[in-house]
């Protein structure tokens, strides 16, 4: 199977050039402008993203950023006469560029490049296939634990699901990968799981909890990683529900690290941990007016949560939390008849 490549350039002369030199071995397609380019990604499956750097009416960093909505996972390569490489970094960052190359460029020198980069993509697309692979394979698994752990706390029925689809959506808006958004479901899923061997006085405990008492709560992160370290395939995931607990300003737990330092997966779901925590009904208080826990997610933007995902998370949060009214409606619905046709 050969991959698709789209290489964008305002001229001609470039563009014959390049699918002289890449036709033999990829599908090549042209475009001579980037908003004629865009037209192609949407309709195509396109695996590189090649693009000349300057050129009228859209730049080549302006197109690739813009290429991020349609093919996020896509390799984007720009061809760029530029000598200075510290002048590229903000576009390369902007744009998520794999690398640049510069003019004028050997075609031998850009097939090698273009082979080593698929190397990449592909050892990608494979992750993201076992990611899928591990959704399946540990789904049944994932949601016995998480139904046992709803079980032992009745106050948290539904808590790790609710906490997962807010973190799913506040993913996407953040335009994390298909790979980084399995992931994030998994560890959402199973955050929590170190709970299980906190005692339920403690969880069920009318009042505040002491400082001891808040430290055996604090144990369930370590819990939770010795609980999934033997599985080897869940290693990126057991790292994000480590570091669930993290705070921006470096002040969390167990490891005290700081800003991006911590995955950005885990600084999701620290953010959709702690609304869902402030707005559920807990053995000491009803829960939260949604009003309330924003207010105190704003406050706490740029100390305990990074301002980026509290920003990410604000946007979705009225609509996701209609769609999980929904779900819990039709949820507690389908419990209550399967009680009554039991008794």
């Amino acid at each position: 199977m050969k991959y698709n490549i789209l290489v964008t350039d305002d001229e001609i002369d470039n563009l014959q050039l390049f699918k002289r030199t890449l036709r033999s071995n990829y599908n090549v397609f042209l475009a001579n402008s980037g908003f004629e380019a865009i037209e192609i990604i949407k309709n195509n499956k396109i695996d590189m993203i090649i693009s000349d750097h300057k050129m009228p009416g859209m730049d080549g960093v302006e197109l690739l950023k813009k290429t991020l909505h349609y093919a996020p996972d896509a390799i984007r390569i720009l061809i760029t006469a530029y000598t200075d490489s510290t002048s590229l970094i903000g576009a390369i960052n902007e744009g998520k560029i794999h690398r640049y190359i510069r003019k004028p460029w050997n075609p031998n020198d850009l097939t090698n490049i273009l082979d080593a980069s698929f190397e990449v993509y592909q050892l990608n697309l494979d992750n993201q296939s076992l990611a899928l692979d591990l959704k399946e394979l540990f789904s049944g698994t994932i949601t016995a634990i998480t139904e046992a752990l709803d079980a032992k706390d009745h106050y948290t029925f539904g808590r790790s699901k609710r906490v997962t689809y807010y973190a799913l959506k506040t993913g996407e808006t953040l335009g994390l990968s298909d790979t980084e958004l399995s992931e994030l479901e998994l560890a959402g899923l199973l955050h929590d799981i170190g709970m299980i061997g906190v005692p339920e006085t403690i969880l069920n405990k009318p009042g505040n909890l002491n400082p001891e008492e808040f430290d055996e709560i604090k144990k369930h992160v370590v819990t939770g990683v010795k609980i999934l370290e033997e599985i080897k395939q869940l290693r990126s995931v057991i790292r994000i529900v480590s570091l669930h607990h993290e705070r921006y300003d470096g002040k969390g737990y167990p490891y005290r690290l700081s800003g991006n330092d911590i995955p950005i997966e885990a600084q999701i779901i620290a953010i959709t941990d702690a609304y869902d925590g402030m707005t559920s009904d807990r053995a000491y208080r009803k829960g939260l007016p949604h009003e309330y826990a924003v207010e105190e997610l704003k406050k706490s933007s740029g100390t305990q949560f990074s301002p980026k995902v509290v920003e990410a998370f604000l946007k979705i949060a009225s609509a996701a939390i209609e769609e999980i009214k929904n779900i819990d409606s039709f949820a507690s619905e389908r419990f209550i008849e399967e009680e009554s046709q039991t008794n």
